[in-house]
């Protein structure tokens, strides 16, 4: 794999992928089935409806069964009425279905290589940034000629300043390397990992040895 720039303090210098981690071959397939299932667990599942057993009234027959001209009604709470119940109405319900963890790890493998072969990714040094500051941080996407929108920015926990600084930034996500999934690497057009990041990803999708220097 081509070395990746680092930005920052030691900016100038480059970072070498692991090929396990970074040189797979893209499943399609995989990286499809991840994002459904990781869209799908997002999904609060509350919408509810009420049916015709919920809705309030209804205790007694509208009107008699023969003789007022009109159509036999036995309760207001049926579903053709206004102000009845509904008929297959949404019911809270999970979404959720199981993608195993090897075809996550596949599909999360597939996202990272088809960023370092497009040359969209980088290695942020995270130690420059002392304190929360947001023009740094936009400053130093304006020096990464490939960064395009939007950006996902991926940290350690304890990367909290450089967190702070990208957090502001408009179609700029930050998130910390445990938290990332399928679908936000492949929705990002550009990916910047601190060294934490690079390295804890890389051991998360089978890379093997942390990324080296």
């Amino acid at each position: 794999m081509p070395d990746i720039p680092v930005l920052g303090a030691d900016s100038g210098k480059t970072v070498k992928l692991k090929d396990a981690a970074f040189a797979a071959r893209f499943h399609g397939s995989l990286v499809h089935q991840s994002v459904r299932a990781e869209q799908a667990a997002r999904r609060r599942g509350t919408a509810a409806t009420k049916t015709r057993g919920m809705v309030s009234g209804g205790g007694a027959k509208p009107w008699r069964q023969k003789g007022t001209g009109r159509a036999r009604a036995g309760s207001s709470r049926s579903p053709i009425w206004t102000g009845g119940g509904t008929v297959f109405g949404p019911q809270p319900r999970s979404y959720t279905f199981k993608v195993n963890r090897k075809e996550q790890r596949a599909a999360l493998r597939s996202a990272l290589s088809l960023h370092a072969q497009r040359g969209s990714i980088a290695v942020l040094d995270a130690a420059a940034f002392t304190a929360p500051k947001t023009s740094q941080a936009a400053d130093l996407l304006d020096d990464w000629g490939q960064a395009s929108l939007p950006t996902l920015v991926v940290l350690a926990a304890k990367e909290r300043d450089a967190a702070l600084s990208f957090r502001n930034l408009a179609r700029v996500a930050v998130l910390t390397h445990e938290n990332v999934g399928v679908a936000d690497v492949v929705g990002a057009a550009s990916l910047l990992l601190s060294q934490a990041a690079l390295d804890a990803l890389a051991a998360r999708v089978g890379g093997g040895e942390e990324a080296k220097g």
